[in-house]
């Protein structure tokens, strides 16, 4: 009896006309030309070949270190790499991209103008940003156009006889 050398293989290895699926030792037995017979052992190890599922949500993009690829759409995506084993492994992405949104409002006031976005008091006219998160997550660029008008004060002196009705009011 001889014996083969060892063999490691992923997921299935043929050997004189069988496939053998699982790890273990096999014997093959042989004829020779003289007629004897020879049996031969071979140890076979299989290694199984992977998959995994990584679901993953992002804003705007997705880099996925299985492939350094970029991903700008939601989807189903698939790469495939070796595993602790030396066997595939194919990993599947179910990815879901968000969208960060902007937003404009112009807006006139006397004086001054407290924005809501961020809690604070404008007093000059001018052109402002604020972020914040959208309903998905994502940053949200909110502008705002802002006119700020001046409150004016007047002085009129009048003399009238018994009555006068001012035009202000």
């Amino acid at each position: 009896a001889t014996s083969e050398n060892p063999v490691t293989a992923c997921d299935s290895y043929s050997w004189n006309g069988t496939t053998y699926t699982l790890s273990g030792s096999y014997t093959n037995t042989f004829t020779g030309a003289n007629g004897c017979d020879s049996t031969v052992t071979l140890p076979l190890t299989i290694n199984a070949s992977t998959t995994s599922t990584e679901t993953a949500t992002a804003c705007d993009s997705y880099v996925w270190a299985c492939n350094g690829q970029t991903y700008n759409a939601t989807g189903m995506y698939t790469c495939t790499s070796l595993n602790a084993a030396g066997c595939v492994n194919t990993a599947t992405l179910d990815l879901t991209i968000n969208a960060s949104t902007t937003s404009t409002e112009t807006v006139t006031a006397c004086d001054s103008y407290v924005w809501a976005c961020n809690g604070q008091t404008y007093n000059a006219s001018g052109s402002y940003t604020c972020t914040s998160l959208n309903a998905a997550g994502c940053v949200n660029t909110a502008t705002l156009n802002l006119t700020i008008n001046a409150s004016s004060t007047s002085t009129e002196t009048v003399t009238a006889c018994d009555s006068y009705v001012w035009a202000c009011n």
